[in-house]
């Protein structure tokens, strides 16, 4: 069964990426040094945790539907482990398109880290991991655990010297190597190993009344990582070096805490919204067209396609212009799924299919 509110959440995630890239590309350099373009800026910094968060999620459902559980728990971590080699792999063929269609950056940039990068890995490590448990228990231990691991060693990580040694495309996953790396394996990585255990947790919920009751556990749960991760950052810290917006692991169990309070949040208007007969459609196709709307949409922010206008808006223009640029995507969105629609239709009807992106 799809559960809505997790397209919601994605669809979310989607808005506030574009909101991020189009404020970070075509905003002003006056207007960056502002308090509310700081604001944007912190608020648009949770579109990537929410999607490593939901690709979790997403994984642990995935392995949990009866009829890939049926195939037996080696098959479930092939499954997951392939789904993150693919992503992996696209992170790469994303980067050669960019190069190709916006040529004159160096050829070293296609092997630039970002999301997909460090996505693909750690969907396949979170697969390794959760199969590790032979029960749901042992699965939420195994990868809470890991996201715990992964949050308390990343400063001692960033700092070590052994890390000076590796290949420095290696480097560029472990540690921030300035245009070469906008994401690093870690934290980040942790974010896909919380979201395992909490869709182990939503898995095993068999009606609405227990999964109503594990979302006020998981608010609760939030909640309090919020409120140790504020306290510990207020206190002195444990590591030699650590910066609190980028890797401590006081300013991880924030994030986490704030991702899981606000999916519950989601996932209670969805409940509401169902019951009134609602729905958020636009909200929804954007969720189940997030990797595409991706793919589509860096480009064209950072592209030439922005010459005109890049870094060059006041950050009231860049909002107008990021509500119309929502609109284009979501228009993209339709237009693909039409074209996927006729395509499926006639490959049922047994006509002549050409086949079409999706």
């Amino acid at each position: 069964m799809r559960r809505a509110y997790l397209d919601w959440a994605r669809g979310l995630a989607v808005l506030l990426m574009i909101e991020a890239h189009t404020a970070d590309a075509w905003t002003r350099a006056a207007d960056k040094a502002t308090s509310a373009y700081g604001i944007t800026a912190a608020l648009g910094g949770f579109a990537a945790p929410l999607f490593l968060w939901l690709a979790g999620v997403s994984l642990a459902l995935s392995a949990s539907r009866p009829d890939v559980e049926q195939r037996g728990r080696a098959a479930q971590v092939e499954a997951i482990c392939r789904r993150g080699l693919e992503i992996f792999i696209l992170a790469f063929v994303f980067r050669l398109q960019a190069f190709v269609v916006s040529p004159g950056g160096s050829p070293v940039k296609i092997f630039r880290v970002d999301i997909l990068n460090v996505m693909g890995p750690a969907i396949a490590a979170a697969g390794l991991v959760w199969g590790l448990g032979a029960t749901r228990l042992g699965r939420i231990l195994w990868c809470g655990a890991a996201a715990i691991l992964v949050a308390l060693i990343t400063p001692s990580v960033r700092a070590a010297a052994f890390v000076d040694a590796l290949p420095v495309w290696i480097q560029w996953y472990l540690r921030p190597a300035g245009e070469y790396t906008t994401f690093t394996l870690l934290p980040w990585a942790g974010f896909v190993f919380a979201g395992a255990a909490c869709g182990t947790l939503v898995a095993a919920t068999r009606d609405a009344s227990e999964e109503d009751r594990l979302y006020l556990w998981l608010v609760a749960c939030g909640a309090g990582l919020v409120a140790l991760g504020w306290y510990t950052s207020m206190r002195p810290s444990i590591y030699r070096q650590s910066s609190f917006w980028t890797s401590s692991p006081t300013w991880f169990a924030i994030r986490a805490g704030l991702l899981m309070t606000g999916v519950a949040i989601l996932y209670a208007v969805a409940r509401v919204a169902a019951r009134q007969g609602l729905s958020c459609r636009p909200l929804e196709r954007f969720g189940r067209a997030s990797l595409f709307v991706y793919w589509i949409h860096v480009e064209l922010v950072y592209g030439y396609a922005s010459w005109l206008w890049y870094g060059r808006l006041p950050l009231w223009g860049t909002a107008i212009a990021c509500a119309a640029f929502s609109a284009l995507m979501y228009g993209a969105v339709l237009w693909r799924d039409q074209l996927v629609g006729r395509w499926r239709s006639r490959s049922r009807a047994g006509a002549p299919a050409h086949p079409l992106p999706n």
